[in-house]
């Protein structure tokens, strides 16, 4: 199958009751540290699992949302959060260069540990709206997210979130793949 479209992000406000599955919904809409609630859904069984970290040319869109140049590179980090062994999000971070500077050089050292644990005890942090998106087959970000399923879903829903610390934007996606569905109770 080609990828053909670009995934078509909006306000969170914008989505229509019944729109999204109620268990998705209460992840795509829950406030806060995701990495905070999947600790808690999980009983802890939490783990962060790095596909990969290099400096690469962002998706277009993410390029405008973050007002990086076309050709310009960006790291971009792509990690799996399994809980209870399972994947339950792919999330991917997108870094311009002119944001790695100071204290914030730090996320180039990651790794396996959760970036929303940095980003919300980061006291200059301030989330934009969350944009979210229904996002189907011929899209790349649907690919990227998918890519390690044995089974792909007929959509994944996501949500997006532009972060700046200290003035300095950072990307956060994440896509909320089927098991997370299958989590019992808190989402909220």
């Amino acid at each position: 199958m080609r990828i053909t479209r670009i995934a078509k992000w909006r306000s969170s406000h914008r989505l229509h009751p019944g729109e999204v599955p109620p268990e998705i919904e209460r992840w795509l809409l829950a406030p806060g540290s995701l990495t905070r609630l999947l600790l808690q859904a999980s009983g802890g069984d939490f783990r962060v699992r790095l596909l990969s970290q290099r400096w690469e040319n962002p998706l277009p869109d993410e390029a405008r949302l973050l007002g990086i140049r076309p050709k310009r590179h960006a790291l971009v980090r792509q990690v799996l959060l399994h809980c209870k062994g399972e994947p339950w999000v792919y999330a991917r971070t997108v870094i311009p260069r002119s944001t790695l500077s100071g204290r914030r050089r730090r996320f180039v050292r990651l790794g396996t540990r959760p970036l929303g644990a940095v980003l919300f005890a980061d006291p200059s942090m301030q989330r934009s709206e969350v944009q979210v998106a229904r996002l189907e087959p011929a899209t790349r970000l649907y690919r990227l997210a998918c890519r390690e399923l044995e089974e792909r879903p007929a959509v994944l829903w996501g949500r997006r979130s532009v972060f700046r610390l200290s003035d300095r934007p950072l990307l956060v996606s994440e896509i909320f793949l089927p098991a997370v569905g299958e989590c019992p109770g808190k989402g909220r």
